[in-house]
């Protein structure tokens, strides 16, 4: 108890933002109430995000969802708040457990399936959709009708800030995308993809067991 206390003490702006957290929880509730948005356990959120839902889509958050949407909530800044948006009816947005995300924006036109312990940094868009078509003539009779395809993140994906996710893309488990990166094609597992458009930069060694400090010392 007394580390906990030394650290809020040198984290202060830590507190503010885990009381603010809990004074807009049920605010929160009422929001995914009237969205027809099943609650669960452990979520928590720093700053009001922005539900944007068709009444005729689906959208599934798992156990110990975490948004950040106020600038003061991540040192990186939020551009804006998080922008959750199911544009079309039949559209889906389905995210596992244990997922974080600080501002940035997904939005699922078709589908957007989003696996279990995947952390996005700040200010990612992640769209399945063109919203717009490419051929001008088709723009000026229909102008939202923009090809779109399903795209999935897996497991334990680490995606950097500034990323954009398009249209089609799967993003094997347990890959990273470097910071700044336009995934434009398929992620294999378990590598690193940097760059626009995004490129293979190398495989991910499997991690070391987690060891006790005491065993740490006797290795």
């Amino acid at each position: 108890m007394t580390n906990l206390i030394s650290q809020s003490l040198q984290t202060p702006w830590k507190i503010s933002n885990l009381l603010l957290s809990r004074a807009i929880l049920p605010w929160m509730r009422l929001v995914m109430a009237l969205n027809d948005i099943p609650w669960r356990r452990g979520w928590s959120f720093y700053g009001l995000p922005i539900i944007q839902k068709h009444r005729q889509s689906t959208m599934s958050f798992g156990e110990g969802f975490s948004l950040r949407s106020s600038l003061a909530s991540n040192p990186l800044g939020a551009n804006h708040p998080v922008i959750l948006s199911t544009l079309k009816a039949g559209a889906v947005l389905q995210i596992g457990e244990h997922f974080g995300m600080t501002g940035g924006s997904i939005c699922a036109a078709s589908r957007i399936e989003i696996g279990d312990h995947v952390a996005i940094g700040a200010n990612c868009c992640i769209v399945d959709t063109d919203f717009h078509p490419l051929a001008a003539a088709l723009r000026h009779e229909h102008p939202q009708d923009g090809q779109s395809a399903p795209i999935t993140i897996g497991d334990q994906v680490f995606i950097g800030m500034n990323c954009l996710i398009l249209k089609g893309v799967t993003i094997g488990k347990n890959s990273v995308i470097g910071a700044g990166s336009v995934v434009t094609k398929n992620v294999p597992e378990n590598v690193i993809f940097a760059g626009n458009p995004a490129g293979f930069i190398r495989e991910l060694g499997q991690a070391a067991p987690f060891l006790p400090a005491k065993e740490k010392l006797l290795a």
